[in-house]
């Protein structure tokens, strides 16, 4: 028995296997589908060598591959594992083919339904519903197989015992490897961004030294043309627009080194009240214009210390992003929200524009990548910039047609 146990465990962890080897670091749009299809052959294996107990009983793992990819894929990528399930069973046939079916059925039903909820949670709370929910299958699967024996002997509840402990110490293990990998990803990624941001930062600071020295000399040179007495009042004219088109040349490049380096001068400690609301009425003509209602609230006590300038320019660049993507809709509606969570002030940005697809999040805050076709990414770049900044984090949420929610976590 133990032996069949074993060899379903190295079933599960076939595929936990296979992505740590040949997919962790490697982001590629057919990695969903391949874990699908080595979960649909983990649970066909499970039935083929299911673990057979003393006393005649035998019960196998299937419905642990099942229930995963029924949490994380929903109904869309658990469907090809329902029909290989039925399809086996009906092969191996017997007396409870027509059971199995129904029950399987049922857990389609209900357990992908669970999905989205499920994936808000917590690593902790998934890898203990997780766990709760392959119990509750398989203590369902055991009612329903009592019911049909009628007689409730001591060897159906050693069947009983043995199998729910199964269920739950092997999808505990195989739970707590998933929300590792999804870690280290998660932490790859947050590294990755970081070094990104520290050279696009560095870059700045270096190509905007370089460009000051040419314009002081260009600004000096004018300064004394304009003093002359020998030029006319017209060419006069010319040297004051050339001298004011420099000074805002010279202040568009200090406002680009603010992004580079936290500038002492603007360093605050407040709870960004002041700051969310000069952001708001900063966007409301733009939002009016595209005719985009405004929904603000602010509910937030605690403080931290940031550069007021870059927090402005990161919120007002996710703003506009949002109103933008509404303007093809003839409008919609910004919610804006402060709020605090635990130690944590949270920001909730949501929009009713066009959305995103999955590819597009993942390449949000990247140099020069933009959703827009006019656009750089130079604004959400510098957005993600400021959030880093402060040791933020943003979460980025959104469907196809319905909207976007950017939500943004600071820690204090």
């Amino acid at each position: 028995m133990f032996e069949t146990l074993l060899l379903n465990f190295l079933f599960l962890l076939f595929p936990v296997l296979i992505v740590v080897i040949f997919f962790e670091n490697r982001a590629n749009r057919y990695n969903q589908k391949l874990l699908v299809l080595m979960s649909a052959v983990t649970m066909v294996l499970c039935m083929a060598k299911p673990i057979k107990l003393e006393m005649g009983y035998i019960y196998d793992l299937r419905y642990i591959p099942f229930i995963l990819v029924a949490l994380f894929g929903g109904y869309k990528n658990v469907l090809l594992l329902y029909v290989l399930l039925n399809m086996t069973r009906f092969y191996v046939g017997g007396p409870g083919t027509i059971p199995s079916f129904l029950f399987s059925t049922a857990v389609l039903l209900l357990v992908p339904f669970l999905s989205k909820w499920f994936i808000k949670l917590s690593a902790r709370r998934r890898i203990s519903w997780a766990t709760i929910l392959a119990m509750i299958t398989m203590g369902v699967y055991l009612i329903v197989l009592g019911m049909m024996k009628g007689t409730l002997d001591d060897q159906f509840w050693t069947l009983t015992v043995y199998a729910l402990t199964t269920h739950a110490v092997v999808m505990s293990i195989i739970m707590i490897l998933i929300e590792q990998i999804i870690t280290n990803i998660k932490n790859r990624d947050r590294v990755l961004q970081s070094e990104r941001l520290n050279v696009v930062s560095e870059l700045a600071a270096s190509v905007s030294h370089e460009m000051r020295n040419p314009l002081t000399v260009t600004s000096g040179f004018l300064q004394l043309l304009n003093k002359s007495k020998t030029i006319t009042p017209e060419e006069k004219r010319y040297v004051e627009f050339s001298l004011l088109e420099l000074n805002r040349a010279e202040k568009i490049i200090s406002d680009y080194l603010s992004f580079a380096k936290p500038q002492s001068d603007n360093m605050v400690f407040s709870n960004m009240k002041a700051e969310a609301e000069y952001t708001m009425n900063i966007i409301k003509p733009f939002a009016t214009t595209h005719k985009v209602e405004v929904h603000f609230s602010f509910s937030n006590t605690l403080n931290k210390s940031y550069d007021k300038n870059q927090i402005q320019q990161g919120l007002i660049n996710l703003y506009k992003n949002g109103i933008e993507a509404m303007k093809d809709k003839g409008g919609g509606i910004l919610t804006i929200h402060f709020s605090e969570k635990k130690q944590d002030i949270v920001i909730t940005i949501r929009d009713t524009g066009i959305g995103m697809t999955k590819e597009e999040i993942s390449r949000l805050g990247k140099p020069y990548y933009s959703t827009k076709e006019e656009g750089t990414g130079l604004g959400m770049l510098m957005a993600y910039s400021a959030i880093d900044k402060v040791k933020g984090n943003i979460e980025v949420e959104s469907e196809k047609g319905k909207g976007t929610t950017f939500r943004i976590t600071i820690p204090t």
